[in-house]
C-alpha cells in the first residue's frame, strides 16, 4: 500500500479549477488497488472539501499548506496561530498595505475592497496583455467559503483558529520587502505557491510534516509515500516522500528536486504519473 499526496493548483486541477475525468479515474483506480490517496493543498478546508465533493472523490485532506489534516469528519492534526502571534502578524500585514486573506476554522475572511486593490495593482503594471494577472486574481476569488468583511480591524478573532495568512501582490518589491521583514521570525512558517504570493502559517505547518503525520495515521512507511506537485510549497513533502513527481508545468527548482517529471496539469499529468510510476496496471 502506498500513500499518494497530490497538490491541487497547477497539479490536479485543470485550468478551469476542476478535476478532469482522467485524473478522477486515476485516483479511483489507485484507491481500488488499496492505495491511500490524499489531497495536499494550500487551499482552505472548506474550499478543498467542495472541490472533492464536485469530483465525487472521498479521501483524506491536507490543507493550509499542512496546517490541518482531515479524514472521516475528524482532524488528524490541527495547527493555528496563538493570539499573540496572530495579533503581531496582523499589525505587520496591515502596515504593509498589501492585500491579504485570513484563513479561519469557519472560512476565509476577505476585505470587501480587496479585489479592487488587486485590480489597481494590475493596472499599475502597465502591461499590454495583463490577462495572466487577471487570471491569478480570478482563481483566488473562485474559492469556496469566502466571507467578505468591511475591514479586518473590526473582527474579534477569539476562537476563530486562524491557521493561515495569505498575501498576494503584483508589486514584487513590496512583497520581497515583507518577506525580508518577517524572514527571521521563528514563530511562523513562510512558503509560497506562486511568485505573487506569500503564505504564512504556524511554525510547524508544512506539507512535509503533514505527510509524515498522515503516513503514521495510516501506518504507511515514508518510503512507500508519493508526493505530486508543482510549486515551492510542495518541496517539503518532496523531501519526505519516497517518490516525488513534479508536473511538466512545475517551477524549474521543483523539477530539479524530484524523482520523476510527468505531464502538464492541463493534460492530465497526474493521471500520466499514476500510470507510469504508481498503478500496477
Amino acid at each position: 500500500m502506498k500513500l499518494i499526496a497530490i497538490d491541487l493548483d497547477g497539479t490536479l486541477l485543470s485550468s478551469n479549477g476542476t478535476i478532469s475525468e482522467g485524473n478522477v479515474k486515476a485516483i479511483k483506480s489507485a484507491q481500488e488497488e488499496g492505495h491511500v490517496v490524499a489531497i495536499s493543498s494550500g487551499r482552505s478546508l472548506h474550499d478543498t472539501r467542495e472541490i472533492m465533493r464536485r469530483a465525487d472523490i472521498t479521501c483524506p485532506i491536507i490543507t493550509g499548506n499542512g496546517a490541518k489534516s482531515y479524514h472521516a469528519e475528524e482532524y488528524i492534526h490541527n495547527l493555528y496561530f496563538s493570539d499573540q502571534v496572530l495579533n503581531s502578524m496582523m499589525d505587520v500585514l496591515i502596515d504593509s498595505g498589501l492585500y491579504f486573506e485570513i484563513y479561519t476554522k469557519d472560512g476565509i475572511l476577505v476585505e470587501e475592497n480587496g479585489r479592487e486593490q488587486l485590480e489597481q495593482e494590475i493596472r499599475d503594471l502597465g502591461e499590454d496583455d495583463p490577462s495572466w494577472a487577471e487570471k491569478v486574481v480570478e482563481i483566488q476569488y473562485q474559492q469556496h467559503g469566502l466571507q467578505y468583511v468591511p475591514q479586518y480591524t473590526d473582527i474579534d478573532f477569539a476562537g476563530k483558529q486562524v491557521y493561515k495568512l495569505f498575501v498576494m501582490s503584483f508589486q514584487k518589491d513590496e512583497l520581497d520587502k515583507l518577506r525580508d521583514h518577517i524572514a527571521e521570525r521563528t514563530d511562523i512558517s513562510i512558503t509560497t505557491s506562486g511568485r505573487q504570493k506569500l503564505e504564512i502559517g504556524h511554525p510547524k505547518a508544512s506539507k512535509g510534516h503533514a505527510l509524515e503525520l498522515i503516513a503514521d495515521y495510516f501506518s504507511v512507511p515514508l518510503e512507500n509515500t508519493v508526493a505530486i506537485g508543482d510549486n515551492f510549497n510542495d518541496l517539503s513533502m518532496f523531501e519526505k516522500a519516497g517518490i516525488s513527481i513534479a508536473m511538466g508545468n512545475a517551477e524549474v527548482e521543483v523539477k530539479q528536486r524530484c524523482t520523476y517529471v510527468t505531464g502538464d496539469h492541463v493534460e492530465d499529468g497526474v493521471a500520466e504519473g499514476f500510470r507510469k510510476y504508481i498503478l500496477n496496471s
